[in-house]
């Protein structure tokens, strides 16, 4: 029993360790992808909250729904520059997966104001082009 307590506790060890390795990957490649994504959720989110007058209860939903958003977009950021007809292709998998969540979290008039948002082409210095390009 005691050899396997030793199995057990080193099994746990090796999926913490694991797994906080592979969160250090994805922040990594996230940082190396040109994205901060709690600096650049916090960013598009004050923008939002002033442009949409977002309301307590919206700015915790949509804070969320685009920090996941933020994340998964990073795993594809390196198609960018390397594969852009791979990169529109899963940029627009994004879009129609996260965009009607923040349709549902928002009301009808919001949501059409934060599809005006939309920067005319991609600009660094916009965070709200995160969201769109």
């Amino acid at each position: 029993s005691m050899a396997l307590g030793l199995a057990v506790g080193s099994y746990a060890q090796i999926s913490t360790s694991a797994l906080k390795g592979a969160a250090s990957k994805a922040s990594t490649a996230a940082k190396s992808a040109g994205i901060d994504i709690n600096s650049m959720s916090g960013d598009i989110l004050s923008k939002l909250t002033s442009s949409l007058a977002l309301t307590d209860v919206q700015k915790p939903k949509v804070s969320t729904i685009v920090t996941d958003f933020l994340k998964e977009k990073s795993g594809i950021m390196s198609l960018a520059t390397t594969d852009k007809a791979a990169y529109s292709s899963k940029f627009a998998t994004l879009t129609a997966k996260y965009f009607p969540k923040i349709k549902a979290a928002i009301t009808a008039a919001q949501y059409t104001k934060f599809l005006g948002l939309k920067p005319e082409k991609n600009v660094a210095s916009n965070a709200l082009s995160q969201l769109f390009y």
